[in-house]
């Protein structure tokens, strides 16, 4: 691989990396938004989960600052880390409830994986600690 190849690659996952943090970004603002408006529909889910809806303005607050954590470059790595936090209870909440496995359990899986596979397209000292070789 020449340098310019690497810089191009380099530029293309750090580009590919911010692309998919905004996708992840926008999906969580929208979650917060909605659990800070107290939607019907929110509320309703709440109580079908087994949470009271007394949580859904706490849960909305702790996304919040976690998604604001994990878009701001100097702060992403621990707004990953509580992220993945949180999107685990959502998991253990939805096998609890026996929620079908790859359409509800897992979605919380899918999200994380797209949240760390962004972060390690944008960011050069993660790639250094967890390399991916041929």
């Amino acid at each position: 691989m020449t340098p310019s190849d690497t810089a191009a690659t380099r530029s293309w996952m750090r580009w590919t990396g911010y692309g998919l943090t905004a996708l992840v970004g926008l999906f969580m603002t929208m979650d917060v938004a909605m659990k800070l408006a107290q939607l019907p529909i929110v509320l309703e889910t709440t109580v079908q989960l087994g949470w009271p809806t007394t949580t859904v303005v706490s849960l909305g607050l702790v996304l919040l600052i976690s998604t604001a954590l994990y878009v701001i470059p100097s702060t992403s790595i621990l707004g990953a880390i509580l992220l993945t936090a949180y999107l685990g209870g959502a998991v253990a909440t939805h096998a609890r409830i026996g929620s079908p496995l790859f359409s509800h359990t897992l979605f919380g899986v899918y999200v994380g994986i797209a949240l760390w596979g962004a972060l390690y397209l944008r960011n050069d000292r993660l790639r250094s600690l967890i390399p991916i070789s041929r």
